[in-house]
């Protein structure tokens, strides 16, 4: 087959769908499109048709048959090869009709015709085709269950066929199989035994999801070559994977014959277009089966695949229905808590009991709240970091943890079985459901370990098991499996809570939108009633001095102090007035964004500064140079007029000093991370830079913190440190947040205090 010796250790390699060999029962021609020229022949023709190889090779096919099967042949070409197949043929030889199965399929520009030998013509129609599998197709599906489905198939098929055991063999998730049908006359029943995955190597698994039925005869034949070995259109191994002769692998073979199998026939069981078994029948001596027999078998085995869903729907039918009750449950609970862990926690019990576990972990970002039996806290963060990256569908389950994760040994116990499910990556929310160890013994059809093989030579070979005989194995480390009914009642936990949260983001969204609108309609009034206010304030302030001016001689000093009065406080009415009205315009005022060097801006704003207050005497630090940032110039000069003033009006030191930086998140004194949360950047990435202005004045109380940039709040009276409206801070983090940034301040009592601030992070180079 080929120049490499082929064993279980390479039987993953092994080309079996281009062995260029077929089985001797039938006869294979590889014919040219559409000229129907013979290219490739097997090497059996003599024996079966009285005609040699080579003498066929280069003629048409019309040299073999008929006209009238020749047109029959073209027809079939163009349609679906499915709904012809087989084809009623016929080649003289020596004045008799030899009658044949005729098999033809499409391969890329070629047509690949199988003839399997039949006693004589067969008439069989459809109608006797459906009388055959009615009765059959009613009681699969009116089987009240998965098992008894198969065992009705299993005794049907071994019906028709008359093989001498007929089994059902399901893989679970790891590849294994076990026989869950059986119907036989032999002494040894296979009923519950498991084999290995590696009994059905990938590529044959692949194999069997191509070509549904395939067909042994008799294990002990002599492979039949084609002539020649190669396709002459490609010079390469034809593919065989859907011709109904394909030799079989000669590992395969061994393994029948190790079993006492002379003849098998296999029909694939698909179920969501995956391999979910096969149905195995096995006879003790050669036996043939006929293609429309073969047919028949193959129609059943596509209709209890068709079936396994419904019949898989059926199970623990109470089971399912109190999973969609928990599931009620929690989606009356989550749309009542405010947060993810509040409403989770709520739900401890029906957490378990939504997938029989007797643990469960609620993971919030860093916080962890544990139910029931479960691995440590520790043990649980390591195993989260560990799942993350093998989450498939924002799912990992096993039955067996240790496998995939070693250091689950230490707690195997407790939690060797794992369903995890990933709410949501961004903020780090988890659910991880625990199952004990269930200590097992399980029946194997023999020892399922690779036997090693002493050659002649002392040469080893990994070959097939020779022994079947009931081996059993006592199995730790794994828990119950995870029914697929309960991974889906997790999946559509999931959605449910997604969609839980999206109601509260769309809610959350409808609220803000409202609040945006009344603050934009509260800037206008602002503005408004401002402007308004203006007009009669200036008019009452200035009657006050009209009135000291021109009535002093008549007042007496009383009168004048209380006018006195009267006009300082139409003055701060006013301050306070100009201040609102500035903040409401600075709302409605459009951004002009252009590059912005703060390197000479910020000097020039403590030049200015210098000159309102002559007789401060304040150092002035700029550890670093400054950078250019990208926002509107008068503001940012305001942003920074309003904090260095803050830090030199609010300081009582002998020696005052004013810092003035910049901090590159990623740098040794400083992360991102070490920003409160709630003034995070919307876009927090490695490029965002944190100005700062610090002093070492007279700092805040840790509870004022909150309320410093409240707009006319003011920690002091109205005339201490020469006074103010109480808007600076109020402005300044109005136009942060204008610039898509965040303010917020450190300080302690009598040291002093630092404002720190962002900018948008596209503000920045």
């Amino acid at each position: 087959m080929t120049n490499e010796t082929i064993d279980l250790t390479n039987c993953d390699r092994e080309l079996i769908h281009i062995p260029s060999l077929i089985q001797p029962h039938g006869i294979l021609l590889v014919l040219q499109d559409p000229t129907l020229e013979i290219l490739q022949v097997s090497s059996n023709t003599q024996e079966l048709i009285g005609r040699q190889p080579e003498e066929l090779l280069g003629k048409p096919l019309s040299d073999l048959l008929d006209a009238k099967q020749i047109k029959l042949i073209q027809q079939c070409i163009a349609e679906d090869f499915e709904s012809v197949n087989p084809l009623n043929l016929s080649i003289k030889h020596q004045n008799k009709s030899i009658y044949f199965d005729g098999i033809v399929h499409r391969l890329d520009n070629i047509i690949i015709l199988e003839l399997e030998p039949k006693k004589a013509k067969d008439k069989t129609g459809f109608f006797d085709f459906y009388k055959q599998v009615k009765g059959t197709i009613t009681r699969i599906q009116k089987a009240p269950t998965l098992v008894e489905m198969c065992q009705i198939v299993v005794t049907e098929i071994r019906r028709i066929t008359g093989f001498d055991r007929v089994m059902v063999y399901r893989f679970d998730p790891e590849g294994a199989g076990s026989v869950i049908a059986e119907d036989t006359n032999q002494e040894t029943p296979f009923l519950g035994l498991r084999y290995p995955a590696s009994d059905i190597p990938k590529q044959a698994r692949q194999l069997y999801t191509l070509n549904w039925l395939r067909l042994i005869p008799d294990a002990s034949y002599q492979p039949v070559a084609l002539i020649p070995a190669n396709n002459p259109l490609t010079n390469q191994p034809l593919d065989l994977s859907l011709s109904v002769l394909r030799s079989v692998s000669q590992i395969h073979l061994e393994y029948l014959q190790n079993m006492g199998v002379t003849a098998s026939m296999s029909i694939s069981l698909m179920h969501d277009q995956k391999f979910w078994g096969l149905i195995a029948c096995h006879h003790s001596s050669p036996k043939y089966v006929l293609y429309n027999t073969r047919t028949m078998c193959e129609f059943i085995g596509q209709v209890m695949s068709v079936e396994l869903a419904n019949k898989e729907a059926s199970e623990d039918i109470d089971y399912k229905r109190q999973l969609k009750s928990l599931q009620t449950v929690f989606v009356e609970s989550l749309s009542q808590a405010e947060y993810f862990l509040d409403g989770m926690v709520q739900l401890k019990s029906q957490l378990l009991n939504l997938v029989s576990a007797t643990g469960v972990v609620i993971c919030s970002g860093d916080q962890c709240i544990q139910v029931g039996k479960t691995p440590s806290e520790a043990e649980v963060h390591a195993l989260l970091n560990w799942i993350k990256p093998h989450l498939h569908h924002n799912l990992f389950e096993t039955r067996s943890l240790t496998k995939n994760y070693p250091a689950a040994e230490s707690f195997k116990a407790i939690a060797s079985g794992l369903l995890a499910l990933e709410i949501s990556k961004v903020h780090h929310n988890y659910l991880l459901w625990f199952r004990p160890e269930v200590i097992q013994t399980v029946n194997w059809g023999g020892n399922p370990n690779k036997p090693v093989e002493v050659l002649s030579d002392g040469s080893l070979r990994m070959s097939p098991r020779k022994s079947f005989d009931l081996w059993q194995e006592t199995v730790q480390g794994s828990a119950l499996p995870w029914k697929p009914c309960e991974v889906e009642a997790v999946i559509e936990l999931r959605s449910l809570v997604v969609g839980v949260v999206l109601r509260q983001a769309d809610k959350l969204a409808s609220m803000n939108f409202e609040l945006q609108r009344s603050n934009a309609e509260l800037d206008s009034f602002a503005y408004v009633a401002s402007h308004d206010l203006k007009e009669p304030l200036r008019g009452i302030h200035n009657y006050a001095n009209f009135l000291m001016e021109d009535y002093a001689d008549i007042l007496d000093d009383d009168g004048i102090a209380k006018l006195q009065t009267l006009v300082r406080l139409t003055q701060r009415m006013e301050d306070l007035i100009n201040s609102l009205l500035h903040f409401s315009r600075l709302g409605r005022a459009e951004l002009i964004r252009q590059p912005v060097n703060l390197n000479e801006l910020v000097p020039q704003v403590i030049a200015t500064l210098n000159i309102a207050r002559p007789q401060s005497e304040v150092e002035f630090r700029i550890p670093q140079p400054l950078k250019i940032v990208q926002g509107d110039r008068a503001q940012i000069n305001e942003l920074f007029s309003n904090l260095i003033s803050n830090a030199i009006k609010y300081n009582d030191k002998p020696e005052k000093w004013v810092e003035i930086g910049c901090i590159e998140s990623g740098s040794r004194n400083w992360e991102v991370n070490q920003m409160p949360k709630e003034f995070l950047p919307q876009s927090s990435v490695p490029s965002t830079q944190s100005f700062y202005v610090r002093d070492n004045g007279i700092g805040i109380p840790q509870e004022h913190l909150d309320k410093i940039f409240q707009i006319f709040r003011r920690l002091h009276g109205r005339d201490d440190f020469g006074g103010g409206t109480g808007v600076g801070l109020t402005i300044a983090r109005k136009i942060v947040e204008r610039h898509g940034g965040r303010i917020w301040v450190e300080s302690t009592p009598t040291q002093g205090s630092t404002f720190y601030f962002t900018l948008s992070a596209e503000a920045n180079r």
